[in-house]
């Protein structure tokens, strides 16, 4: 797709060349009446050589591309309303092109954004108190917590300060939502000082795109959903929002076990197979119930969540289900598994997702 649009910007500036040749006499051009001066001439063709320098950009994966773009679209249609008035219809493929680099250009500034806070978070992370756990750690927490995390591979190995995760996703934006929409998704995440930064790709049809980013920083949380990176679909924060991160950061700290030894966390032990967990950070507080199998592994999250951040916004339970397990980095995880809301009308799974890479305590590149 990539050549044909760059070979419809070389066609598109390559039809500049005719201002040139009828300003300097190089061909009859009868479709241009009037008549050009040789300054005008020589601005066709520097259009012209814009769109060549564009297009080399675009297939290059330059930024600078949709700055070329826009500066090129704006000489064009002065250049069709001032000397070329007929071809009006010339207008229609420098708006096409003029969208491309303005999607192009809010996905940048989103990306920037986001990577922006993601480095902020991963620079807060204390990477300096890289401890290793011990079998002594695990006695103040509940039987089941501790025979987790015994499970999971985390006695003798370093406690988890940074993480990075990738995600292959399949969404339902509604109750009721018969087709799943795929996506892709990243993740990191700051334990020690918790914060996480999680951003997602999806295409609600071949010709709409959205973007979005959920953040839980300093005990606040926020999401933004973007269609192209540039209208705001959901840009919603407040103390609703700040309590449904943090119990969503709580949530997923099985992809971290080490976590549960923080002291932002405080368990209660319910039975053999269960344990609650009340996390209480920088004035946001949020719990949730963590449930296990007989062999140890985490097996299910639960937690009243509002759904929405409006004022009259309602708690319902919000479930974690895991289907499936795996060793990644010499750490058992739960990699595959769903989420689903319990609401009155019926229960709604709106997210089954799969972990497909994870990196802990290491240099991680910000895409």
């Amino acid at each position: 797709m990539k050549y044909i649009f760059c070979a419809f910007i070389f066609l598109h500036g390559a039809i500049h060349l005719m201002g040139f040749a009828k300003a300097f006499k190089l061909a009859q051009i009868e479709q241009l009446g009037t008549d050009i001066s040789k300054i005008s001439g020589l601005i066709w063709l520097i259009v012209f050589l814009l769109f060549v320098v564009t297009g080399i950009a675009f297939l290059a994966k330059a930024q600078c591309w949709y700055w070329l773009a826009i500066v090129t679209i704006i000489i064009s249609t002065l250049l069709i309303i001032f000397v070329w008035k007929d071809a009006k219809f010339g207008t229609i493929p420098n708006i096409l092109i003029l969208l491309a680099a303005l999607y192009s250009l809010s996905t940048f500034a989103f990306n920037n954004k986001v990577a922006n806070e993601i480095s902020t978070i991963m620079k807060q992370a204390d990477t300096t108190k890289i401890s290793v756990i011990t079998k002594e750690q695990l006695n103040d927490l509940p039987y089941p917590v501790a025979k987790w995390l015994k499970v999971s591979g985390m006695i003798g190995k370093e406690k988890i300060n940074t993480v990075w995760l990738s995600q292959k996703v399949r969404m339902k934006m509604k109750p009721g939502q018969k087709d799943w929409n795929e996506a892709v998704a990243e993740q990191y995440f700051s334990v020690e000082n918790p914060a996480f930064i999680w951003k997602v790709k999806m295409n609600m049809s071949p010709f709409i795109k959205i973007t979005g980013r959920d953040k839980f920083v300093d005990g606040k949380g926020e999401m933004l959903i973007k269609m192209f990176s540039l209208l705001n679909i959901v840009n919603e924060k407040g103390e609703k929002m700040d309590e449904g991160t943090l119990q969503r950061f709580l949530g997923e700290i099985v992809w971290f076990p080490s976590a549960a030894l923080n002291q932002y966390i405080t368990w209660e032990a319910i039975d053999s197979l269960s344990a609650k967990a009340t996390m209480n950070y920088k004035g946001t507080t949020g719990s949730g119930t963590f449930y296990f199998n007989e062999q140890g592994d985490f097996v299910k999250f639960s937690a009243l969540r509002y759904k929405g951040n409006e004022a009259d916004a309602q708690r319902y339970e919000w479930v974690l289900t895991v289907k499936e397990h795996s060793i990644m980095n010499s750490i058992k995880i739960p990699t595959i598994g769903e989420v689903t809301w319990m609401l009155e009308n019926g229960n709604w799974t709106w997210l089954d997702l799969e972990i497909t890479d994870i990196r802990y305590n290491s240099s991680i590149e910000i895409n």
